[in-house]
């Protein structure tokens, strides 16, 4: 008790003395979570010319964007574990220098081979980036602000999925695809300047260790499992594909063991005992597991059956970004005065809204419901994610921040790295399997009967989607009777 007590009081010390540089502290944080969010809606603009630019291969191309997701998934835990270990603000400065130079690296790409490698080298910045950045706001601020810190931080993400929308279809349709990974160079150098003299980590050191053999595991057992659906949604099912899937189960169920015997573990199971944790965690996995797909098929259906360039499919998806961005605050605010799961769970409900209007949508729909549903959508994320993340971190002791912060980016990843393969299986079941991610890359599109079939396939992913978001919904939901129980910090 006296140590946790040393602990808190240390870290109201640090709220203390960063009490004056908080505004520039968290336009650093922000700027980490914009430059992530660009690349994640502007790589998606880009594929059709990375695809030719480079000669990937049509069923190769998505890794450009799942191998990024997947090491961060992998990889949130142990480096938010580094944060307590060696500084916070240390590891997210490591993570922004190795995300410029991903960037650089992507930029220089030739072949298939290095573009996906440097992606993955990206990945691992990203992950010292978003495993960190939550721990440093939880840091910044007090209990009972965290809610609005993390409003404001959903800008950077909702501004920077604008920007990667507008710039990469500028630079795809005027410039080379190079120039979206060169524009992450400057800004990047520029916040860890700023960094640097504004943060001042004084925060306790806790020794930890780390778990090698169970991120190996878990990152096979993954990979084998992703990569079984991800064939499954371009080729038949088969021997190769059951082997892959088959191995990368028994490897999670392996996983499992190993972290039961972990001192230490990556996925440190005491943590499910807090109350409100678990539901949280759960609620951000089904989360991504049912929106990270959404603008993915929306580009598909605007490509595919409606014809529009993907400059123009994306920018019908902008105005609900923005009005996501200028919502985040004021949700979060909320949070902070009513607690954090009636906000949580109404923009889940919202969502669930957005996806009943994009599971309706036919080949005379007007493009301005797309837009409409772009916006309760963007209203229903950015009213569920400051929430969520204050729910957890407020559950979190403070000595534990950096892994419950890297827990919730994890379990969050996890739902967005399959959210993509489920949902394009289930699409794609109407049509060929080729001819689904050759809409999806933009290289191609749809006339006729076909373009009413495959409309038909998009219509049961969404339905798949919201049931994933209802099930996100009742987790957030469950919460209710545990949070009079919950400790404050």
């Amino acid at each position: 008790m006296a140590k946790q007590a040393t602990t808190i009081d240390n870290s109201n010390n640090y709220h203390s003395k960063l009490a004056k540089h908080r505004g520039l502290a968290m336009l650093v944080v922000m700027t980490g979570v914009l430059i992530t969010a660009i690349d994640t809606t502007i790589v998606v603009l880009a594929l059709p010319e990375i695809e030719r630019g480079l000669k990937v291969g049509l069923a190769s191309v998505i890794w450009v964007v799942i191998g990024y997701l997947l090491v961060i998934t992998l990889l949130a835990t142990q480096v938010g574990r580094l944060g307590d270990m060696f500084g916070r603000v240390r590891m997210y400065e490591v993570g922004f220098l190795v995300f410029v130079l991903g960037s650089l690296a992507c930029a220089l790409s030739w072949n298939e081979a290095s573009i996906i490698i440097f992606r993955i080298i990206q990945g691992i910045g990203g992950a010292f980036v978003t495993a960190n950045s939550g721990a440093i706001i939880a840091g910044l601020y007090p209990p009972e602000h965290r809610g609005r810190a993390y409003g404001y931080n959903s800008i950077g993400w909702s501004l920077g999925a604008v920007l990667g929308i507008i710039i990469g279809g500028l630079i795809v349709t005027y410039m080379s695809w190079r120039w979206i990974f060169w524009i992450n160079v400057p800004i990047g150098l520029g916040a860890i300047i700023i960094a640097i003299k504004v943060f001042n980590d004084k925060t306790e050191r806790l020794k930890h260790k780390l778990d090698p053999l169970g991120m190996v595991t878990l990152g096979l057992g993954l990979f084998g499992v992703l990569w079984a659906v991800t064939k499954l949604a371009t080729t038949p099912l088969g021997t190769s594909i059951l082997s892959f899937l088959g191995i990368g189960i028994f490897l999670l169920f392996i996983f499992w063991l190993i972290e039961r015997r972990q001192d230490e573990p990556m996925l440190r199971f005491s943590i499910f005992k807090i109350p409100t944790m678990t539901p949280s965690l759960l609620a951000a996995l089904f989360q991504g597991l049912a929106n990270f797909a959404v603008l993915f098929l929306v580009i598909m259906y605007l490509q595919g059956p409606r014809g529009l360039t993907p400059i123009h499919a994306s920018l019908l998806l902008v105005p609900g970004y923005i009005v996501g961005s200028a919502i985040g605050p004021f949700a979060g605010k909320i949070a902070d005065k009513l607690g954090p799961v009636l906000p949580a769970t109404i923009g889940l409900g919202i969502q669930v809204v957005a996806l009943f209007i994009y599971a309706h949508l036919s080949l005379t729909t007007r493009l301005w419901l797309v837009v409409v549903a772009s916006l309760i959508n963007g209203i229903g994320a950015s009213s569920f994610f400051p929430a969520n993340s204050s729910a957890v971190m407020k559950a979190s002791p403070p000595a534990m921040f950096g892994v419950s912060s890297g827990m919730l980016r994890t379990f969050a990843n996890v739902g967005m790295v399959f959210s993509f393969s489920v949902a394009i299986l289930v699409a794609s079941r109407s049509i060929t399997k080729n001819l689904a991610f050759a809409i999806f890359v933009g290289v191609t599109n749809l006339h006729g009967h076909l373009a009413t079939v495959f409309t038909s396939g998009l219509h049961a992913a969404f339905y798949v989607l919201m049931s994933f978001m209802l099930i996100a919904a009742l987790l957030s939901l469950s919460r209710i009777r545990s949070t009079s129980s919950t400790p404050k910090k």
